[in-house]
């Protein structure tokens, strides 16, 4: 994938990889810094119980921040390939209802010990992982995966979901949510050429930019209906206009992902 147009939105500008990598990216980190929801909203864990924070402990943040999930069964978690791909299960723990990632005295908290994530990654799209938990957020609500694969040409507005600082739109470390349209392949397409695969991707967002998901947000969940429709997968730049935020297409790896899911 080309890195100069393809921006993962990890909580640095890198795929996520080994110790090394992440020591390797740490200037970048410095400059860009970690950049998720801009443009949106205060939001609370408490009405987006399923919304999960992936803290990694090579993660140059206080707090571990670096890649969003979905919690879709007691102890399976949706994310991104590209935030799992290359680290180690010791890496990881899953941060569940916590509204401010500096409060570690709220939320329930996991490690985790099975990753798994698309096999085809790395191809195009793809860009679908699941993490098995070890200790269930039990009596936490999931939510369920979207099988409709109409849904990013319906024009309708979906919610996408992160933590972390906001392009100066909110304050950092705090769980927000930011409205945005869903644009169809057509304009993707138009936005991005070859590299957006309409087959397994949809993007939403603004023609005039300024809401979008971003750095940090990877793996996060993008919602509609009551129901997971896209994982926060890449873009150029953040909010910026003509660049629509692109997500892995649920509903294209449903049978994938429910059989991890089980």
């Amino acid at each position: 994938m080309s890195s100069t147009s393809k921006r993962m939105r990890l909580a640095m500008v890198a795929t996520a990889g080994t110790v090394a990598t992440f020591a390797a990216v740490g200037s970048a980190y410095a400059v860009d810094g970690p950049q998720p929801i801009v443009g949106g909203e205060i939001a609370h864990t408490a009405d987006a119980p399923w919304a999960i924070q992936m803290s990694n402990v090579n993660s140059p943040a206080s707090s571990g921040e670096y890649c969003g999930g979905t919690l879709v069964a007691a102890n399976k978690v949706v994310t991104a390939a590209h935030c799992v791909e290359g680290t180690s299960t010791s890496e990881w723990t899953a941060v569940q209802g916590r509204d401010d990632l500096n409060d570690s005295s709220t939320g329930k908290e996991s490690k985790i010990t099975d990753i798994w994530y698309d096999p085809a990654y790395g191809n195009g799209a793809h860009d679908v992982a699941v993490v098995t938990l070890a200790t269930p957020f039990d009596g936490v609500a999931t939510l369920p995966l979207n099988q409709d694969t109409s849904v990013g040409e319906s024009g309708s507005t979906a919610t996408v979901y992160g933590w972390g600082d906001t392009e100066g739109t909110g304050p950092a470390d705090t769980f927000q949510k930011v409205d945005v349209p869903l644009m169809g392949d057509a304009t993707c397409g138009s936005a991005y050429g070859g590299e957006y695969v309409g087959t397994g991707e949809i993007c939403a967002g603004y023609d005039e930019g300024g809401k979008d998901s971003c750095q940090g947000d990877s793996g996060g969940p993008l919602v509609l209906g009551g129901k997971l429709i896209g994982v926060v997968s890449w873009g150029n730049g953040c909010a910026d206009a003509g660049n629509p935020g692109v997500y892995s297409e649920v509903a294209t790896y449903y049978d994938e992902l429910t059989a991890q899911i089980g």
